[in-house]
């Protein structure tokens, strides 16, 4: 029935073989759709949710292309190329390529940051048939040298929509300018907002268009459930679900990745094994924890959004919606993570009262309300703030401060803050009132100009700054009196830039010829 069912889709037989060791009975819906258009060479643009088997829709096709074709390797060149969001995206693809071309010759290489460049390197000396890469890492070997993309047949942008969220459009478009013009190019993706619709239109040449019910999540696998909790009580929800719930194996998604270290310190004191993985985790540290999370040595994961569609775990039985994410379509590819491959799984989400605009864009997007538990020890708990709770929230205070200025700078002339001598008209500041400084302080500020300017019109020399020496060193001027006296007690002044006068100051003070 396998042999029959994807034969008919026009795959060759090592594809078969692989697919059969790996255990496929059926195609799905994208493969089905995907595969005979992909095998005649058209581009595509496949809208489906994570966990349908995309990755086989494009990865058989590929490498059936790529082992018919007459075209060999060439040093530092691929033949394709894909191009994914996060390095534990990166990673999966390549080991799918690995399994489906298992009876193939293809040479494969897979580059992304964290790690070093060296290995990398050198896996492109000869070049690759295969090449799945992270977008940043891409484009430092390129600029290195070491990548040439003039030769690439196949393209693949997968999971496009996240790299729009994470900022990479811009090195997308930097890749796509470095591909030769005559390629197929393949654009997949979860959501399908007008952004990617604009970049596919720019993009593809006449594709083929595979909408495997889009924007509207399937979830008539997943038991969804809504606790309404206090945010100084979720870690305590949290562990009372794990022990209560059968959890054999769960996802928990943190907004932030300090939140999620706080996760897994309290699963840890509360008896619960779990793992973390986020962006300030070493790649290293990230790919020992996914092997014990895949191994089952880990029930739990706990992990921030960045790395929701690299986690490509089988029977994950429950994801735990910590916090509810800043976008709707967040929800859907945390959720994807369990109920994959036809499995049922329970998806679990808290909500705090500032969340609850949050949840509304949720249900929107679901169509639908979400069951909410009302029974359970925590509801209604109002929550006593720990030491830590406090510094958390004098840390996110200070962090929305710090933007708040930034954003405050940018308003201004130049890049400086507010306020500063790069942010503001020049003499802007010595037109606003404050206290009479001392002679040091106004040495550095931006009133020097129109101290010099005064004494030109008096005639009388200005402060030590436009004193002049001989060649011996011997200071040249007026009388002592006429300079100010410094104040023992004057505040210290470091100016962001000194002119050239102060610069031979700070000299004089150096070399010890005080005036």
């Amino acid at each position: 029935m396998l042999h029959s069912e994807f034969e008919s889709l026009g795959l060759m037989p090592a594809c078969l073989d692989a697919l059969r060791h790996e255990g496929y009975e059926k195609p799905t819906p994208i493969q089905s759709a995907s595969i005979p258009s992909l095998l005649a060479g058209r581009d595509l643009l496949g809208c489906a949710q994570t966990g349908t088997g995309k990755t086989a829709a494009f990865a058989l096709p590929t490498i059936q292309r790529l082992t018919t074709a007459a075209n060999k390797r060439q040093p530092r060149k691929a033949r394709s190329l894909v191009v994914a969001p996060t390095r534990e995206l990166a990673i999966q693809i390549d080991a799918s390529f690995a399994a489906y071309g298992r009876k193939t010759e293809l040479k494969r290489a897979c580059v992304y940051g964290g790690v070093g460049k060296a290995p990398q390197i050198k896996a492109m000396e000869r070049g690759v048939d295969v090449l799945v890469a992270t977008p940043g890492r891409l484009l430092d070997l390129k600029n290195e040298g070491a990548i040439d993309l003039s030769a690439v047949e196949i393209v693949v942008f997968d999971e496009a929509d996240r790299m729009l969220d994470m900022g990479f459009i811009h090195d997308v478009r930097k890749i796509i300018a470095l591909l030769p013009p005559k390629r197929q190019t393949l654009l997949f993706s979860a959501t399908m907002p007008t952004e990617i619709e604009s970049l596919a239109r720019s993009l593809l040449n006449d594709p083929v268009r595979v909408d495997i019910e889009p924007e509207k999540p399937a979830v008539e696998l997943i038991a969804q459930s809504l606790y309404y909790v206090e945010k100084g009580c979720k870690r305590d929800l949290l562990v009372h679900l794990i022990k209560e719930l059968g959890v054999s194996r769960a996802v928990v998604f943190s907004r932030t990745k300090h939140g999620a270290d706080r996760i897994a310190k309290a699963l840890h004191v509360a008896g619960i094994p779990a793992g973390v993985i986020h962006a300030n985790k070493g790649q290293g540290n990230r790919t020992k924890t996914m092997d014990a999370f895949r191994a089952g040595e880990t029930p739990v994961l706990v992990a921030t959004d960045l790395a929701a569609r690299g986690i490509d775990v089988d029977d994950i039985s429950h994801v735990f919606n910590f916090d509810m994410p800043t976008e709707p379509e967040t929800y859907v590819h945390r959720i994807g993570r369990t109920a994959r491959a036809g499995a049922s799984g329970s998806a679990v989400s808290f909500c705090d009262t500032e969340e609850k605009r949050l949840l509304k864009q949720v249900e929107r997007l679901l169509g639908t309300t979400i069951p909410v538990v009302k029974q359970h020890p925590y509801a209604g708990v109002k929550p006593v703030p720990t030491e830590e709770d406090l510094r958390d929230a004098m840390f996110e205070e200070r962090s929305k401060e710090r933007m708040r200025a930034r954003g405050q700078g940018r308003g201004g002339q130049g890049r400086g803050r507010q306020g500063s001598p790069l942010g503001s008209p020049r003499g802007a500041q010595a037109q606003a009132p404050r206290p009479q400084p001392s002679a040091d302080a106004r040495r550095g500020n931006g009133q020097q100009p129109a101290r010099r300017s005064q004494a030109g019109q008096d005639g009388q020399r200005g402060p030590r700054t436009d004193e002049r020496r001989d060649g011996s060193g011997n200071r040249q001027g007026g009388p002592a009196s006429t300079r100010p006296a410094p104040r023992r007690d004057a505040p210290r002044y470091e100016p962001p830039v000194r002119s050239s006068r102060d610069v031979r100051s700070v000299i004089d003070e150096i070399t010890g010829r005080r005036s």
